[in-house]
């Protein structure tokens, strides 16, 4: 194999951008509308149980980082989301 093939198999084997953002789980978080960032959030909290369940470790690891940056950018786009104080534990409430 010369070298030119070689690094056209690596780069054709290369998902991820230049943010380092692996592009196999779809468009990174900070790209997408808050709608589709919800929309995403939604599918990928309702498929958690059964990727934990079932998926391969591959498929699990990926669907966790997937759900950690959505999860990141949801809270860095709304700091000030409201918070269910039935959601907090006893003696963990802040004081507002």
């Amino acid at each position: 194999m010369s070298n030119d093939t070689a690094s056209n198999d690596t780069a054709s084997n290369d998902t991820s951008n230049d943010t380092g953002h692996d592009t196999t789980t779809g468009p990174a978080s900070a790209d997408l509308s808050d709608d589709d960032l919800r929309r995403e959030l939604e599918h990928l909290h309702e498929t958690r149980h059964e990727t934990f369940l079932h998926g391969s470790e591959s498929a699990l690891t990926a669907h966790t980082h997937r759900m950690e940056a959505l999860e990141q950018e949801y809270l860095r786009r709304n700091p000030g989301r409201e918070v269910d104080p039935d959601r907090l534990r006893a003696g963990r409430r802040d004081d507002a």
